[in-house]
């Protein structure tokens, strides 16, 4: 088992089962890991936070700040490479399920976009109940992996299930999960995916924007994750968001809004995946009162927005893919290759308005995938997943071949 140049945040609450947890620290630093032990108030009815920091060789961090100084949750978050929770409570599970946040356990959880596992620990009785199982399923469906309990003797004298995974079966449990993301295509890639619509602003109760409900680009940030790649999904206005907790979902409203946002990560991103329906224009001048019905007609002067597609496509290096997303109604394939040219990219997905079950707000789509050698792919009616996997297929393959060369 070997977790060598790993960086493990452990995070302790409040069960008899923390008394394993200093163990479950040596066997970690043992297999070559860096371990940062976090304590929740109830964890230190059960475990000794010097016992922690001992084996830990780091200061045990209890409180998001302690006095002066501020225990910078985000950072941590992003500086790990696992967050484990073991023992994870009842309580804490609950509060993961429902996004609460009182705990600096919980405020990391929450920043985290490192894979999480949580090893659960509690009573039979309280294992079994609907609700327990209810806020196990929801917390995967986030994205998180669950350690299967033990059976045996438990706190109240009975005998059952509900006891924390030993730490020996915690460690191996990681070492498979690092080993397999090895094998993953995208492991450690960085990819930048836009989706949604942009709204742009007339007054403080109007705005110009489109269909666009985020599916498909949702879709492939899913993808890309699933693929190992690490995914920022910078996200217009839309009730709709990724399952997967490791992508991080950077919200905007506006064109300027995004463009800003997919310049700030681009450099960074050697994937660029550009499906948001982005306003082309928007008001010259935004009115600071609602605008008053008056006249019988009403001139809105509207201006240019920045062209995200066109100054990334400008920007890309040899390393880095970039695909553009082409909605036509008319002449689309003509279109979409004067698009693919015009604005550098390395792939255009076409869609037109004309295919039943394709564009926006539906769960399918019918695309034509052009690529910048000249070549297309047609496609028949899909899901978007499906669409989103084909599109995220094309571009392993093309990074394959280019690694190759």
């Amino acid at each position: 088992m070997h977790l060598k140049g790993k960086k493990i945040i452990l995070a302790v609450t409040g069960s008899i089962a923390a008394y394993k947890t200093p163990e479950l620290v040596r066997q970690l630093i043992k297999s070559g890991a860096e371990v940062q032990v976090l304590l929740t108030e109830a964890a230190t009815h059960f475990v000794s936070e010097l016992s922690l920091a001992t084996v830990s060789k780091k200061p045990v961090l209890r409180n998001i700040n302690d006095g002066a100084t501020w225990n910078n949750h985000v950072a941590m978050g992003r500086w790990a490479d696992a967050f484990i929770i073991a023992p994870c409570s009842a309580n804490t599970l609950a509060k993961m399920a429902n996004g609460m946040c009182d705990n600096i356990v919980l405020a990391v959880y929450l920043s985290a976009v490192c894979p999480v596992f949580v090893a659960p620990a509690m009573d039979e009785d309280m294992w079994k109940h609907p609700t327990t199982q209810s806020n196990l399923e929801r917390i995967k469906k986030f994205g998180n992996s669950v350690l299967p309990v033990g059976h045996g003797e438990l706190a109240s004298g009975l005998v059952g299930d509900g006891r924390m995974a030993e730490p020996t079966d915690i460690v191996t449990f990681l070492a498979k999960h690092f080993e397999s993301e090895k094998q993953k295509p995208l492991q450690g890639t960085k990819a930048l995916v836009t989706a949604g619509p942009t709204y742009e602003k007339l007054d403080p109760v109007r705005f110009i924007g489109n269909y666009s409900t985020g599916k498909m680009g949702i879709a492939i940030a899913e993808s890309l994750a699933a693929n190992g790649a690490i995914v920022s999904l910078i996200l217009g206005p839309t009730h709709l968001r990724p399952s997967n907790s490791n992508i991080q979902v950077v919200s905007v409203e506006s064109a300027d809004e995004m463009y800003d946002a997919c310049l700030s990560r681009f450099e960074d991103s050697s994937i660029s995946i550009l499906s948001a329906a982005v306003a082309d224009y928007r008001p010259e001048q935004k009115a600071t009162d609602k605008i008053k019905k008056k006249e019988n007609t009403f001139q809105l002067l509207l201006t240019k927005n920045k062209d995200i597609l066109a100054t990334l496509g400008k920007q890309k290096k040899k390393h880095q893919l970039v695909v553009g997303f082409a909605l036509e109604t008319s002449h689309e394939e003509a279109h979409a290759w004067e698009k693919l040219k015009a604005k550098n990219a390395d792939m255009i997905v076409l869609n037109s308005l004309n295919d039943n079950g394709a564009g926006f707000g539906h769960d399918t789509n019918k695309v034509t995938l052009l690529f910048a050698n000249g070549s297309k792919k047609n496609l028949p009616l899909l899901t978007k997943q499906q669409v989103a996997d084909t599109i995220v297929n094309q571009i392993i393959e093309a990074l394959h071949v280019e690694i190759n060369h």
